[in-house]
């Protein structure tokens, strides 16, 4: 007797089962059933996987859901019968999220099944409507029920039972028996599948647990599942229904009833307008041509035209034709246009456009449609890459919006094509490794510390290492897990177990960052789709292969920041007064010397794509002067080709080298003879072996995957071919594996062309327009404070002035005041609102600048800002143009709100003076208040901005330092291994790694990030602490992939124990007016509890006298040496004042050998000097020799 499954909750019902579809497909074949249903809950998601599974294997699918009816408790499954049906239990699913959810629930009301049951089949089971009502005090009421569902469905309407010892089950099957025999209707076996083996069971309870938040010890969670609820085999259904034989059959009998045949494999595009007179076909060459006229009158415009335009014109009306031909052949002609559409209406709308991403700016069509913002022509970029006549597939335009219209855009497509027709498409989050660990560590109710340990030896890199590879690469990991000597072995191996079934399971749902599909007709005609409850942002069902399998026709809408960045800046540059032609960076010239000196200079920081440490480096040696060259760096910083570097800068400087033959020259020479992009593995092809551009893109493809089988037949047509152009066959050889070489990881050219672009924009903004472009770059990284610190570093050495945040002068962003001079951005203190903000730089735009504090609190909105709000601002100093130090500003605060307060009641109830003024509030005489030190003005910054704007701690001790800190952070460069140098910084943070220790040093130039092992920070660990200044001796080495450098600690030094070692005294200046009759007895009073301070060595104290007829130094008694610890430098700077105290230090002997001597140097960055601490000391005290001698 056959029976097939008609319950299965896949991995994709997300709360709740852990079957995987290719597991499930396998077990039902391994028994060999006909037949299987998906039911997954609420959803379809995966209804194109588990169809195409199911064929593989030989079996017929069948579509369903369970959805929940009416709310979260009832549910019904429902079978499509047909296409109509699939078609209606599509539209129903999705109308549960559109119109039905319920506290984010997606529920369907049973009217909505009803209106739309055609050619469905619906299962009733124990969660039902009329199943609740058969298990209750009054199983009569279900009669009513069930009559509506056979009103509308008739014969499709069955009961399903259950036995999986779950409650209510056996009540449930005596009445459904007896209903199903009184109203003649099938009954049928039902397992409600979700998980595929019966030791599964804890592995799916953990997930439901995971989900809910519940732990699987609590007693009180809900238990709805039971051990039962594996994919039982057809023997095992057949015996534990062997009563009821006829729900087993029936099973069979739905199965044969079922016949959905999903149309895969093909795309469905939407209609585009298209003029009377015109078909498709012709309005789109029509379109190409007209646009190829406006891009070659800007590229060569008619009044500069000579006697050989002809000759250039040629090839530009030979590739168009080529182009629209092939394009209207292959039926994609509706595909540009669209794409035309949203992208001119984006330029229109003030959304800046990327100028192409990917292949398709190898179109001379895309160019033309102003699809794309580069001449392909110009720059060898192959259609053929793009779109490829020997291999239909539809073309992919990737377009980078600026990341803050985006969302515009995607909103005038579903306005124009219709709401119910654009979605974006649904991602899968999965239980990655580490998240698995933690997560079944979790519902064990095993101890945080545990799981954080295990997850955290699960190796970062590479990526994507599953728990079975971790284990493999990571000998702790095996220890704890598979020794069962380790004191947590039996935990470990628990945890493990559990979350190895786990690792990959689709956890929840998410929207794809960029991806669009835009339907013909209604969007559920080809997926669910799913959305917010208001029915706004839809999203559908399927993930991006599986849209486009269904026939949904793809577009990618990806969010750029640099885009947006050019375009603030642009806005900014347009405002100033002295501009009067407004600048179009779609415009400007790839000539311009001034932005390649900046890559030249690698001042490149800000700069896309050329960011990094390496970059720069690489900038500096190769001092680029073409657009070409910036092609070719982009294409070759990347893993693999990054070893090619010193051979192209050699060659590109103008050393020797030789084409493999003759032929490449034309190839080639762009690139010096290397082979860097994809383009030029298919055009070598093309002109030494005769290939199509069509069939040399199938040969580049073929070569990436390296199949071997495949490589020797197309080794050998190119070796045919290559004797055409008579090239030998060990030429030929040595040609193709070369280009099988470059094949693997040579880089699109269309792409790096396009992002080359970008670069030299951002680069020639830097160049031009400085303080406007640096603004916007701020403002674009206002969120993250570690890379503005950076920033402002990089604004300082370009000579611009960062101004601190001001209520008088700042806009939300940042922004530049003049050619020289950024304001920061008020949104970039933290612990304002944007309304708060945005209502104060109204005010003083309508009513001009603020005069003092009671007039701020007066005119602000004191319900949208906040006491703690104004002392943010206080503290950020952005009141300090208020005239009064931030002390006294936050000393009359209260009286200043209380007066506003008063102030704006007296408006209210209409209290009025003498005049008839409204009565003006009495400000009481501002008490005298200490200003802050230097270190609470500080923190009140790096609390507020994040961090130290108008100073930094290490500043008080920069004179200090200068004895033996030769570089500061900004100037660190990389060390030979085991050679150490000296550097010092504030501690920001010191984070805790399984296997090391990361501290993070800022100096105000720049911030570093410096690891040891756990043993060799025990030693430090009370030197090291977070707020205190640190000198540090240790490696410097540079990191693949980031900006800056990092440091590798060998020996860290608190600045008391270097002066107790090595000062030789403290002096203090004194001039004339210093001495007061009161001077030798306050000087007792701070010096006297440091004079005999066990545990510490002691230093002479100096005083020197500086008149402006003589000078003297006055040494203090040996009774008056002192401790020179933080706390009394503290004091003396605080009564005499900071540039008035200075420390002298003594070092040995030897010094003279180690004194730098001084070389002029054409580049300005030389490694840091080898050397620890006592060398730096050295270095010191035989500079201050030679300076007096």
């Amino acid at each position: 007797m056959h029976f097939v499954h008609l319950g299965i909750h896949t991995e994709f019902s997300i709360t709740e089962s852990i079957v995987r579809v290719p597991d499930l497909v396998k077990a039902a074949a391994s028994d060999e059933m006909p037949a299987l249903a998906l039911t997954d809950l609420s959803n379809l998601h995966a209804a194109v996987k588990f169809y195409k599974k199911c064929l593989d294997k030989g079996i017929k699918p069948i579509l369903g859901s369970e959805i929940r009816l009416n709310d979260a408790e009832h549910r019904v499954t429902l079978l499509s019968m047909t296409n109509t049906g699939w078609r209606n239990l599509t539209e129903v699913v999705s109308r549960g999220y559109i119109e039905g959810q319920q506290l984010d629930i997606p529920c369907v009301q049973k009217a909505w099944v009803l209106e739309q049951h055609q050619d469905m089949i619906v299962l009733l089971g124990v969660h039902s409507d009329v199943g609740k009502m058969l298990v209750s005090s009054n199983p009569q009421k279900a009669e009513p029920l069930l009559e509506e569902w056979i009103a509308h469905f008739g014969n499709r309407v069955y009961l399903a039972l259950t036995r999986t010892n779950r409650p209510y089950e056996d009540d449930f099957i005596s009445e459904a028996v007896k209903l199903a025999r009184k109203y003649n209707i099938g009954v049928v076996a039902h397992n409600d599948v979700h998980f595929i083996h019966a030791d599964d069971y804890e592995a799916h309870e953990a997930r439901v647990c995971i989900a809910d938040g519940y732990v699987l010890g609590d007693s009180r969670r809900p238990k709805r599942y039971s051990p039962d609820q594996y994919f039982k085999t057809s023997a095992e259904m057949t015996e534990l229904f062997a009563d009821i034989p006829a729900a087993i059959e029936n099973t069979y009998h739905i199965a044969r009833r079922c016949n959905v045949s999903l149309r895969l494999g093909f795309n469905d595009l939407p209609d585009y307008p298209i003029p009377e007179g015109h078909t498709i076909d012709t309005f789109f060459a029509h379109l190409s041509k007209e646009g190829l006229e406006e891009r070659l009158n800007f590229l060569y415009p008619p009044e500069t035209r000579g006697e050989d335009w002809p000759e250039i014109r040629k090839p530009y009306d030979e590739r168009i034709e080529f182009e629209i031909n092939i394009i209207n052949s292959m039926g994609f002609p509706g595909y540009f246009l669209i794409v035309m559409d949203f992208i001119q209406w984006s330029k229109n709308n003030g959304v800046p456009v990327g100028p192409g991403r990917g292949s398709g700016a190898g179109s001379l069509v895309a160019y033309s449609l102003k699809i794309t913002d580069l001449d392909p022509l110009r720059y060898d970029l192959l259609f053929e890459r793009f779109l490829n006549p020997e291999r239909v597939s539809m073309p992919d335009f990737d377009v980078d919006f600026c990341i803050a219209g985006r969302d515009r855009v995607i909103d005038y497509v579903a306005r124009t094509y219709g709401r119910d027709a654009v979605s974006q498409i649904a991602t899968f989050g999965t239980m990655a490794a580490k998240g698995a660990i933690r997560d079944v560590a979790r519902v064990l109710g095993k101890s945080y510390g545990l799981a954080d340990r295990i997850s955290k030896m699960i190796p970062t890199k590479p990526l994507g290492l599953s728990l079975l590879e971790s284990l493999d690469a990571e000998p702790q990991l095996k220890d704890i897990v598979t020794n069962p000597n380790n004191p947590d072995h039996e935990d470990a191996a628990e945890i493990w177990e559990m979350a190895l079934k786990l690792e990959g399971i689709t956890r929840n749902t998410g929207k794809h960052a960029g991806g669009v599909v835009i339907a013909p007709t209604k969007l559920t005609d080809y997926s669910a789709v799913m959305c917010d409850a208001d029915g706004t942002n839809r999203v559908a069902q399927f993930d991006k292969d599986d849209v486009e399998s269904a026939g949904l026709v793809k577009f990618d809408f990806l969010g750029l920041r640099n885009l947006t960045v050019i375009e603030d800046a642009v806005q900014h540059i347009n405002r100033r007064p002295d501009i009067e032609k407004p600048v179009d960076i779609s415009l400007i010239p790839l000539d311009d010397k001034a932005a390649y000196a900046v890559f030249a200079e690698a001042n490149t920081t800000a700069v896309f794509q050329f960011e990094s440490v390496g970059m720069k480096k690489m900038l500096k040696e190769a001092r680029p002067s073409k657009f070409e060259e910036i092609i070719a760096f982009v294409s070759l910083y990347r893993p693999g080709p990054m070893d090619l570097i010193p051979d192209f800068i050699h060659r590109m400087h103008g050393g020797e080298f030789e084409y493999l033959h003759p032929l490449l020259e034309s190839v080639l020479e762009p690139t010096y003879g290397i082979m860097v992009y994809q383009e030029q593995v298919m055009q070598a092809a093309q002109f030494c072996a005769g290939y199509s551009l069509g069939g040399a893109d199938l040969l580049r493809r073929a070569m990436g995957k390296k199949k071997p089988e495949e490589m020797v037949k197309q080794r050998q047509i190119f070796i045919e071919g290559a004797a055409q152009k008579d090239i030998d066959t060990d030429t030929a050889n040595h040609i193709f594996d070369y280009m099988e070489k470059f094949a693997g990881y040579g880089f699109n050219k269309s792409h790096a062309a396009a992002y080359a672009l970008v670069a030299y924009q951002t680069a020639w903004l830097k160049a031009h327009y400085p303080a406007e472009f640096m603004s916007a770059v701020m403002t674009s990284e206002m969120q993250n404070t570690d890379n503005v610190v950076f920033l402002i570093d990089d604004c300082r050495l370009n000579g611009l002035e960062v101004l601190p945040p001001s209520v008088n002068m700042s806009l939300y962003n940042f922004h530049a005041v003049d050619t020289k001079t950024i304001v920061y951005g008020l949104g970039a203190i933290k612990g304002v609102g944007e309304a708060a903000m945005q209502s104060v730089i109204e005010s003083r735009q309508q009513h001009g600048p603020y005069t003092d504090l009671f007039d701020f609190c007066h005119r602000i909105d004191l319900k949208k800002i906040n006491k703690r709000t104004l002392e943010a601002l206080i503290r950020a100093g952005a009141l300090d143009c208020l005239g009064l130090e931030r002390a006294d500003l936050m000393a009359q605060l209260p009286e200043a709100v209380q007066a506003a307060e008063q102030a704006r009641q007296n408006r209210e109830t209409g209290i009025m003076d003498l005049f008839g003024e409204v009565a003006e509030v009495q400000r009481k005489p501002a008490k005298p208040v200490k200003p802050w030190s230097d270190e609470v003005r500080l923190k009140g910054e790096k609390d507020t901005l994040g961090l130290y704007l108008t100073g930094h701690p290490i500043d008080v001790y920069r004179s200090e330092l200068k004895a033996f800190i030769p570089s500061k952070l900004n100037e660190l460069t990389p060390t030979r291994r085991g050679v150490t140098t000296v550097f010092a910084g504030l501690v920001l943070d010191v984070a805790n790694f399984p296997n090391r220790m990361v501290i993070t040093l800022d100096d105000g130039t720049a911030r570093i990030e410096v690891s040891c092992n756990h043993e060799r920070f025990q030693r430090f660990k009370d030197i090291v602490q977070v707020e205190k200044v640190v000198v540090i001796e240790g490696e410097i080495y540079e990191r693949e992939g980031f900006d800056r450098p990092m440091g590798r600690l060998s020996k860290a030094f608190a600045l008391n124990e270097i002066r107790q070692k090595r000062a030789n005294c403290i002096k203090i200046q004194l001039q004339q007016q210093d001495l007061t009759q009161t001077l030798a007895q306050d000087l007792k009073q701070i010096i006297l509890p440091f004079c005999h301070v066990d545990l510490c060595q002691h230093i002479p104290l100096q005083l020197q006298l500086d008149y402006h007829y003589a000078r003297a130094d006055l040494n203090l008694g040996l009774n008056w040496k002192v401790a020179p610890l933080d706390e009394l430098l503290a004091k003396l700077r605080d009564y005499f004042g900071k540039e008035r105290i200075y420390i002298e230090y003594q070092v040995k002997s030897k010094a003279a050998k180690a004194a730098p001597k001084s070389v002029a140097q054409t580049h300005p960055v030389p490694p840091p000097p080898e050397q620890n601490i006592d060398d730096a000391l050295d270095a010191y005290h035989s500079e201050m020799q030679q300076q007096y001698s």
